[in-house]
C-alpha cells in the first residue's frame, strides 16, 4: 500500500476569525511545536505542584512564544490593529492547537478563554439535555404497602 504525501491528509493551518478578517496562521515548525509542547508540560506539571525545569522556562524567555506560534498572521494582526486580549487568544488557541488538536483549540477559542464556559454547571447541562423534568418518578411496583404508625386505633389487636 502507498502512502499519501501527508501534505494532503492534514490542514495544516488554523482559521481564526478576529475583527471582521480571517487569520490564518500556518503550522509551526517542529523546534516550535515541540518548545510548545515542553511549556504546555511544564506548566501543567506546576499547576499540579510539581517541579519545572528551569531550562524550559529559561528557554520560553529567550523567545516570543506567540510570534512564534501565530507565525506570519502575528505580523498581519499587529499592523492591523488588533487588540491584545485579542492576540494574546489567538495565540494561546494557536497554542492549545499545537499541544492538543483543532477540536481543543476551537473548544478553547469558543470559551473565550474561560474554562467555566466550556462545562457548563449540572443544571445547564441538565436544562440542555431536558433529562431533569422530562421523566416521572415511578411508583413502587412491589405490590407491597407501609404499615400504618402506632397508635392510629386502626386495626390493632390488644394484648
Amino acid at each position: 500500500m502507498a502512502f499519501e504525501a501527508l501534505g494532503e491528509l492534514l490542514d495544516e493551518s488554523l482559521h481564526l476569525p478576529l475583527a471582521g478578517r480571517t487569520y490564518t496562521i500556518p503550522a509551526p515548525t517542529a523546534e516550535v511545536g515541540l518548545r510548545v509542547q515542553a511549556i504546555v508540560h511544564a506548566a501543567a506539571t506546576a499547576a499540579d505542584g510539581g517541579k519545572v525545569d528551569d531550562e524550559v522556562l529559561a528557554t520560553a524567555a529567550e523567545h516570543d512564544l506567540y510570534r512564534d506560534v501565530l507565525g506570519s498572521a502575528y505580523d498581519e494582526m499587529v499592523s492591523g490593529g488588533v487588540s491584545w486580549p485579542a492576540l494574546k487568544h489567538a495565540a494561546i488557541t494557536g497554542m492549545v492547537w499545537i499541544a492538543q488538536d483543532k477540536d481543543a483549540a476551537a473548544r478553547y477559542w469558543s470559551t473565550a478563554g474561560d474554562p467555566s464556559r466550556l462545562a457548563p454547571n449540572r443544571e445547564t447541562r441538565r436544562a440542555l439535555s431536558g433529562a431533569a423534568n422530562s421523566t416521572p418518578s415511578r411508583g413502587s411496583t412491589s405490590g407491597t404497602s407501609t404499615r400504618p404508625a402506632h397508635g392510629s386505633g386502626k386495626g390493632q389487636r390488644r394484648r
